[in-house]
């Protein structure tokens, strides 16, 4: 039987889940009327943050594609932008304009949105942040999406109609965590929602999938004896309302630089535990320190100038 759309809810957790993941939330609204950027004054001082230069540039660099560096260290040639709509996607918060990616990453999306209500029975999806136009640091918000190879997929299923502009803006996804953050809300949590990750970790070219510890948790627990796609499964906490994907280096490109291998085995074992301790749960506020200076041009892979300023 297809899911149905699940209602969208508010959780009160999600302030705390935040404070413990370095990725800013999807639930962050956009805005309706997106202004430009005002021009930097002198955009070539080596001092100025390369997320202020990339953050301006709001079309793709007319080059050959490449992604170029690490994922949260580089940038991308030659993107294009996924439709905001599709027949099996939608595009949220599109004021950020954070749905471009690698030619690669575009196709993928599109495949998977295309295979995901025959062999999950999920209606579609609903794509949060990929890249911007030029990949590179991003001015809120996430430390990796920089090579045009990441996507956030919401876990909420894609309506059976075209989401109004105002929605895109300021819905929220569905929470699949429970309030205290060790399992999953039964209320919520499906088994579709099981076949779409497993549907997608078992793609060719897929380096890894980041999930809420309580996700990876539910995934062991209800993957049976199918279990060798649970390896690229990876917790991390944030994500309890959407599920990032993280592609391999496009083969060929030796200028992109991939993550090592995940760790062998499924990772369902001690190693999950830590995830769940009270260190991490209830973590002790430590004295703010020194912030690091932000990240300029000379910090990333010299062909990223030339991406920034290529035409």
């Amino acid at each position: 039987m297809p899911l149905r759309p699940l209602p969208i809810r508010r959780a009160a957790v999600l302030t705390v889940l935040l404070a413990l993941a370095a990725p800013a939330s999807a639930q962050d609204r956009g805005t309706l009327n997106p202004k430009p950027l005002p021009p930097l004054a002198n955009p070539d001082d080596p001092s100025v943050p390369a997320k202020a230069l990339f953050g301006r540039a709001t079309t793709p660099a007319a080059l050959p594609p490449q992604a170029i560096g690490g994922y949260a260290r580089g940038c991308v040639a030659g993107a294009k932008a996924l439709p905001i709509d599709g027949d099996t996607w939608q595009v949220m918060r599109l004021s950020r304009n954070r749905n471009w990616g690698h030619p690669r990453l575009v196709a993928f999306l599109e495949k998977i949105a295309a295979d995901a209500p025959r062999k999950a029975g999920w209606p579609g999806l609903l794509v949060g942040d990929m890249s911007q136009p030029r990949g590179g640091p991003m001015l809120t918000g996430h430390a990796s999406h920089q090579l045009g190879l990441d996507a956030d997929i919401w876990l909420t299923p894609m309506p059976d109609r075209r989401l109004t502009r105002t929605e895109r803006e300021e819905m929220s996804a569905t929470n699949v965590v429970r309030p205290d953050r060790r399992d999953i809300d039964p209320e919520v949590w499906r088994p579709e929602h099981l076949r779409l990750i497993r549907m997608v970790a078992r793609e060719p070219g897929v380096g890894r999938l980041f999930v809420n510890p309580a996700i990876k948790l539910a995934l062991c627990r209800e993957a049976g004896s199918d279990r060798g796609w649970l390896t690229k499964v990876r917790p991390i906490y944030g994500h309890n309302y959407h599920f990032h994907i993280r592609l391999e280096c496009p083969a060929g490109e030796a200028a992109c630089h991939d993550q090592d291998p995940p760790p062998t085995g499924d990772g369902c074992g001690s190693e999950l535990d830590y995830w769940f301790s009270d260190a991490v749960l209830n973590p002790k506020p430590r004295p703010p320190g020194k912030p690091r200076p932000p990240m300029t041009l000379a910090g990333l892979p010299e062909a990223c100038r030339t991406v920034l300023k290529a035409r």
